[in-house]
Order: C-alpha cells, then structure tokens, then sequence
C-alpha cells in the first residue's frame, strides 16, 4: 500500500474514533480527487469506517461501486450490517459471497446473536460446524458463548462447551472467561468453577469473571480465595471485589477493602468510587464517606457525573442533605441520575416539598425522568398528602408510558391510599398487568391506614393465595388494621404466622402494633404483661401508645408505669407529660397536673403545637389552635359560629376533657371551638365547591371533640371531609366516620 493511502487511513481511523461522520465524508472527497483508481485496501477501510459511524447507506453504495473486491471487501460490508442489526440485508450479502471465511461466518453468527435471534444463530451456527471444523475459531465460540449467557440457554451453552473440548479450545482464555460467565450467570457456580481450574493459563479477565460469579451466587469465601491466590492484581479485580461487596450488603468488608486497595497504590475508577460510596451511605458511615470524598478531590474523578452522584446519594443517606446540595450545586454537569439522587434524598429525609420542586427545576433544565424518577416524587406527594400534584404525575405517567413500570404504580397505588382514595387505589392495581410484592403491601397498607379491617385482611389472604410472600411492612399493615378495628384474637394468629409459618424475626413496630391492639382493645394488664415478655424494650410510641390507652381508659397505675418507662428512655419528651397530665385531669387532680405542667416548664419544654393544613388552588393554607392569621379569618371565624349553633340545635355536646387546664366550661368550650382542624375544615367548606371532598392533614391526632364535632359539620353541610391525622385517615358523611369511633 502506498505511502498517501496509508495516511488516508490514518485520518479514517482517526475520525472513526472521535465518531466525525461529516469529517469522514470530506475525506472521502480528498480520495477521490487525489487517486484516480483508489487502492481496494483503502476502499475497504472507507465501507468499514461508514459502517462503524450508522452510515450504512454510504458504505453499502461505495461497496456496490467497487470494480473489484477482495474477501475483506465482502467481510467488511457484511460486518457493518452485522453491526447495526440489519439482518435482512446482512443475510443477503452473505448468501452472494463467492468465498466464505470464517470472519464471513463471525460476522453473520454476531449480526444474528446481537438482535438476539438465538434460533437463526444455531442454525449458522451448525451450518458452519458442516464447512468444517478448521474454519470455527475462539471468536466464534465467544460470541455462541455470550448468546447463551444473555438468552439464558443453558443446554445451549452445554453444547458449544462441548465442542469447546472435542475441538481442543479448552486452553484458550478468549473462550474461556465467557464460559465461566455462561455457567455464572445460569446460577451453576459449580460448573462455571470447574470450567475455570481446568484452563491452564488464566489472565486477569478470566479471574475477574470467576470472582464476580461468585459474588452474584454469594460464595465470599472462595471469591476471596482466589482473589488474593491471584499472582497479579489490576484495579479491576479489587473494584470487583469492592462491588461484589456492596451488592450483597456487606458494606463494611467493601470499605475495607477499599482500604486495602488504597495501601496498594492502585488507581482507582469511576465505579470503584461509586461502589464504596454506596457501602459508606448503606453503613451512615458519614465519617468514612468524607474520607473518600476527600481523597475523590485529589483525583481526576471530582468533576465525574457518575462519581458526583455517587456522592449525593452517600449524603443523603447519611442525613447530611446540606453536604448533598454543595456537591450538587457544584457539578458542572448534571444528568438524570444526578437529580434522581437529590429528590430521592429530600424524600428520604422528610424534605418532600423540597422533592416536588427539585422535579420541577429538573424539568427546566430540559432532563427527563426515567421511572425511578417519577416513582419517587410521586412518593414525595403521597408524604405530603397532595392529591392534586400526585394526579398531574399520575397524568404525566400515562402520557409518557412510564405507569407500565412496576415503580411508578406502585408508587400510585401508595399515593392515592395515602390521599384517602383508596377505590382509585384499588382500580389502579386492578389494572396493573404485573404485579409484586410492594404493590400488594401498598394496597394492603392503604386499606389499613382506612381503618378498613376486613378488607384489609380479605387482601392479605389473597396475596398469600397468588403465592406472593409478605414481608415485614404487609405484617405492620394488617396489625395495625386489626388493632385500629379492635380485632385482637385475628392480630394476634397473624402475628404468631408471621413468626411460625412466615419465619419473619418481629421488629420493634411489629410489638408496637401488638401493645396497641391489646391497649385499645382496654386489655391493659396483657399489654403490661406482653411488654414484659418482649425480647426487648418498646420505642418511644410503644410506651406512648400505651400511656394514651391509660388515659383514655382513666388506669393510673399502669399510666404511670408506662409514663416514668417512656421518661426514663426520653426525659425530653413531652407526651409522657402531657398524656398523664391528661389521665390527672379526668379525674380532677389539678394539683398533680400543675406539678407535671411546672415539671415541663423546668426542662424548658413545650408540647408540640397543632395544625392543620388544607390544599386550594395549588397553594398549602395551614392553621394553629386560636389563629386569626389568614386574611380570611373574619369570615372563617363567622362561619364557625353559624355551624356551631346548627350543631348544638342536632345534639352536639362539646368534649371538655382534653383540656388540661383547670379553668370554666364556658373558656374550655371556647378553646375547643377553635382547634385548627375546624378552622382548616371551615375554610374548605367556603372555598372548595361543593361535590368535591374537604381534604385536610393534621400533625397530631385527632382529639375526641374534634372528631364529633366534624361527624355533625359532615352532616349539616352534606359535604365529604377526609382528615389524615397523625394516626390514620378519617372519612365523615352524613354524620358517620369510617373509623367506627374507634381510632
């Protein structure tokens, strides 16, 4: 070849790599001018570098104007079809070859196996096989190899590893480290390690692949055995071990390893970094994830996108959200997984309106989000209770497909049983076309946040009879549903089925649901003897839950008990305080309540104030006890008024015991009728229209007058209100509430 058509194919290759089509193109021209008969080598390598750059077009017609052709001619075009999936033009080609090679048959066997047409590629396959046994090489085995690793056809697989041997290309590490894959990745670890200590000589490749087989399969021990008998380690192979690591969890061996790796002087890559932090965020180790931020700064990988996001995630997990944004902030460019890690961590960490409006800013900067994405600030929503932001995602799902992902519907199904509309959260399901265990526990979950008891449990049933397993969420599900219905043998045979028969260890909210079945239930002394009996001691809202029952049904020996547990384990909190002081008031001990009330005061503590929040026309209305703060408090207040003397005209009483302070009925009766989930409920019955429901969210729960007072305002006003409280939703109409009084 001469000198200038060796320099033409320099700047081809050039241009292939940086992928320069139009610079390609113009090369083209120089050739043509400058050679009047262009050499075919130099012909063949312009078909080549227009099939590599999508061209096919151009490659195609070039090839169909050569005035002669070698059999690389031939080869080339018929690899740029192979390339590009265009099986009907590469087969045409191929059956006009006047010789075939073996990079002839290659290149028809890959084109087949890359569209993935498995049958079409045994056939070539086993027609190869008849030309005869000289023309197969490690090329071809590799690529039958891979096809069977991909398509999951194990005989497949068995059959070529057959040939593999009775060929002698058993010693060829090319064919070997697919087959060891193969093996690997079909679960037959066996197998794949058997494959791996007959080939004599083994690179790197070959180890890597061995030891990642075994990490997937969960055998740690042999990966590290051979991991550290190999006589030459790369970065990959300590990156595989670090990831290997971390996908099953055990985030502490992946720091240290990472560690280890350090000490070596190994350089390190975007997946390195990415995998140790992924092992710092699963651990909260804040401290360690700091460490390798700061040892990142000093790498060429601190302005990575992959290795950025990394670090956002660590953040967030870790609960250090102000580092997360710095990082985020400071990236120079950001992608969709970028802004994935960011609204996951405001989610994750209670920011779910800092969530919502990262989406938006998301969608600004033209970003698209992909199903994970949207599942997670259609999550946000369903914190935040916001039906109307939830049904623009649910709107915008449809439109972009994205509802046919299992992450994105579940996530509605969750949303719209959070919202309170638990029949479109059940359509929703009834819809799906696949289904899984979270989408099962979402509904269950949402039927039981209802109060819902008997539905809740028919789904629970169904779920085990379409052999889906529950999993330790389901079980909190259906208890609490149990317990809010006063159902306490059935709670107690599903919690003895969720340790027997379903082998789940009981956590802490597992034994929560369990005190509060038999607290509400007025079964005081079995929740005190239960508590005594459990493997460890009750969380804060064990002892809350049952000092409340205490209160509600007027024991103070188990109150106290309950309180001075729930004192030792916080001193700081104040329901311990507020809940006996309540127990006190009942039965008129002023004194003993003036005591606690100074007791509070002395600790420099407050009870958590209440409010109340109502959703209209995009913008969130919230109200405290007393609050004459919204311009529109006249008339709310006005209102007010009016529904309270239609109210006492229908029978209502108002609840005077919630009050702990020992003043008038007359000043008590005037702090109730201004809670701030009635002045929330007023301003829905003036601006929201009629036919729609009265959606409104509560921080605390619900307090008795509140709750009879709304039954009677759903009654005269003939409107539907759904109050979300701290505790579970409550649907009023006509006068009823779907809680049965029993909350």
């Amino acid at each position: 070849m001469s000198a200038s058509s060796n320099y033409f194919c320099e700047l081809l290759k050039i241009c292939c790599e940086a992928g320069k089509q139009v610079q390609a193109k113009k090369l083209h021209c120089n050739i043509i001018k400058t050679f009047r008969n262009p050499e075919i080598f130099l012909l063949n390598n312009l078909i080549s570098t227009y099939g590599k750059l999508g061209n096919i077009v151009y490659a195609r017609r070039l090839f169909d104007q050569m005035p002669e052709r070698n059999p690389y001619s031939w080869d080339t075009i018929l690899s740029a079809y192979s390339k590009l999936g265009k099986v009907a033009e590469m087969k045409e080609i191929f059956d006009v070859v006047p010789s075939r090679n073996t990079v002839t048959w290659n290149s028809l066997i890959s084109g087949y196996a890359g569209c993935g047409l498995i049958v079409e590629s045994v056939k070539a396959y086993n027609l190869m096989l008849k030309e005869g046994s000289m023309i197969l090489n490690r090329i071809t085995f590799s690529t039958m190899l891979i096809l069977s690793s991909k398509q999951g056809c194990v005989d497949l697989g068995r059959q070529i590893h057959g040939h593999i041997l009775k060929l002698g290309f058993q010693s060829y590490v090319f064919v070997g480290s697919p087959l060891v894959d193969m093996y690997s990745k079909a679960g037959l670890i066996y197998d794949a390690r058997k494959a791996f200590d007959e080939i004599p000589e083994k690179n790197v490749v070959m180890y890597n692949t061995m030891i990642t087989g075994l990490l997937r399969c969960g055998i740690f021990e042999d990966s590290r055995q051979i991991f550290y008998g190999m006589q030459e380690r790369d970065s990959i192979s300590w990156t595989t071990m670090i990831t290997g690591f971390t996908q099953n969890g055990l985030d502490k061996e992946a720091i240290d390893m990472f560690r280890e790796m350090r000490l070596e002087g190994l350089k390190m890559d975007q997946y390195t970094f990415g995998s140790v932090l992924t092992a710092c965020g699963g651990l909260l180790a804040l401290q360690e994830g700091k460490q390798v931020h700061a040892y990142i700064i000093r790498t060429d990988y601190k302005d990575n996108i992959f290795v950025a996001s990394a670090l956002v995630d660590m953040y967030c997990k870790c609960k250090d959200i102000k580092s997360a944004e710095r990082v985020f902030k400071r990236m120079t460019c950001k992608n969709v997984v970028s802004w994935t890690a960011l609204l996951v961590g405001y989610g994750q960490n209670g920011y779910s309106e800092e969530a919502v409006k990262i989406f938006c800013d998301m969608q600004k900067y033209g970003i698209e989000p992909d199903d994970f994405t949207l599942g997670s600030v259609i999550s946000s929503c369903a914190n935040l209770a916001s039906l109307e932001e939830g049904a623009q995602f649910h709107a915008r799902a449809l439109v972009s497909g994205l509802i046919s992902f299992l992450t994105v519907s579940n996530a509605l199904v969750t949303l719209y049983g959070k919202c309170g509309s638990i029949e479109e959260s059940h359509r929703l399901f009834n819809e799906m076309s696949i289904r899984d265990e979270v989408s099962w526990t979402a509904l269950v979950s949402g039927y039981a946040q209802f109060g819902k008891a008997n539905e809740t449990i028919r789904l629970f049933e169904s779920m085990l009879t379409h052999g889906f397993k529950p999993d330790r969420v389901t079980f909190i599900g259906v208890l609490s549903a149990c317990s809010r219905a006063g159902l306490v043998e059935k709670g107690q045979q599903i919690f003895d089925s969720m340790i027997k028969e379903h082998r789940i260890v009981p956590m802490v909210d597992h034994y929560t649901c369990m005190i509060d079945l038999l607290s509400r239930a007025g079964r005081l002394e079995e929740a005190q003897n239960f508590i005594k009996e459990m493997p460890f001691c009750p969380d804060t809202i064990g002892w809350a839950t049952l000092l409340s029952a205490c209160r509600f049904n007027g024991n103070m020996e188990i109150g106290k008990w309950a309180a001075e547990a729930l004192l030792e384990l916080e001193p700081h909190n104040t329901a311990s305080y507020i809940l006996l002081s309540k127990i006190y008031a009942a039965k008129g001990k002023w004194e003993e309540v003036a005591k606690l009330r100074k007791g509070m005061r002395d600790k420099g503590l407050r009870k958590e104030p209440g409010c109340s929040w109502i959703k209209y026309k995009n913008r969130v209305y919230v109200f405290s006890a007393d609050d004459r703060s919204s311009p529109f408090s006249d008339r709310i207040y006005s209102e007010l008024e009016k529904l309270n003397d239609k109210m006492m005209q229908e029978g209502y009483v108002h609840d005077t015991n919630s009050i702990l302070h020992d003043v008038e009925d007359s000043e008590k009766i005037k702090m109730l009728n201004h809670h701030s989930e009635k002045l929330a409920i007023v301003f829905g019955l003036i601006f929201i229209p009629p036919g729609l429901p009265i959606r409104v969210v509560k921080n605390l729960r619900v307090c008795g007058d509140c709750h009879n007072a709304t039954k009677y305002i759903s009654k005269i006003t003939q409107r539907e209100i759904l109050v979300r409280d701290a505790v579970r939703f409550h649907l009023f109409k006509d006068g009823t509430c779907s809680c049965g009084d029993f909350w």
